[in-house]
């Protein structure tokens, strides 16, 4: 659900998922341990699946990405970081869901982004959060944020997600977003305020640092995601 000049107001779905997702947190213990989810890829099963699901033209993109996985396995981090924001702001087209899929609200595993050569927010931070891990960034310093997006003029309100990379638990995140290139400190997106954000191992309310869930229990978008994937070859 990115925001963009086509964008206007919070789709149905997307603003019953949000709505929703306050009572998770209100009735979600603390101390929950969550459901571990690694980036570890199985090539082998990650081409048959792309063979099979989009062909030479799937293949290839898929080549790309094993290409960057191996020439930024040993770079330093914000060559990492801005290497990977590049590769699917680049490579992917954003489109709404409900033309790319026939649904108001799907989350796409990596390998079906870069199949499909498009998809909207959550399927760019998805695959790059994923990417991210599996060259080794921990999965505890990225989360997936949803924001409130004020765009235009009017400042009309967008619902919308970024992926987030934390130095520490409570420091300021800096964003990586499929609608504006640089990465930049969350301190100066004054356009975004933060809803929720979650990874494998948490789920987090607003700008906390305190984990108020299991994120593969709460999140049904999530726990689907993460079973497709299992399935295409990311174990």
């Amino acid at each position: 659900m990115p925001y963009g000049p086509s964008q206007h107001t919070f789709q149905p779905g997307r603003r019953r998922f949000l709505a929703g997702l306050g009572s998770v947190l209100l009735v979600a213990g603390l101390g929950l341990k969550p459901t571990r989810v690694e980036a570890r890829i199985d090539r082998a099963r990650l081409r048959t699946s792309m063979q099979r699901l989009y062909g030479q033209q799937g293949l290839n993109t898929l080549e790309e990405w094993f290409a960057l996985l191996d020439r930024l396995r040993d770079a330093d981090l914000d060559t990492q970081l801005r290497e990977v924001n590049d590769f699917f702001n680049r490579r992917v087209r954003w489109v709404d869901d409900i033309d790319n899929w026939g649904q108001e609200d799907f989350w796409a595993t990596p390998l079906e982004t870069m199949g499909q050569g498009q998809g909207d927010c959550e399927d760019y931070s998805i695959a790059k959060y994923v990417t991210l891990k599996e060259l080794g960034v921990p999965g505890d310093r990225l989360r997936m944020i949803y924001v409130r997006a004020r765009i235009g003029r009017g400042q009309i309100v967008q619902a919308h997600m970024v992926l987030g990379y934390y130095e520490t638990p409570a420091a300021t995140p800096l964003v990586l977003d499929n609608l504006v290139p640089s990465i930049t400190p969350a301190s100066q997106r004054t356009d975004l305020d933060p809803v929720f954000s979650f990874n494998s191992e948490g789920l987090w309310a607003g700008g906390s640092s305190q984990s108020r869930a299991d994120p593969v229990a709460r999140l049904s978008r999530w726990r689907n995601v993460i079973g497709r994937m299992q399935e295409q070859g990311f174990i």
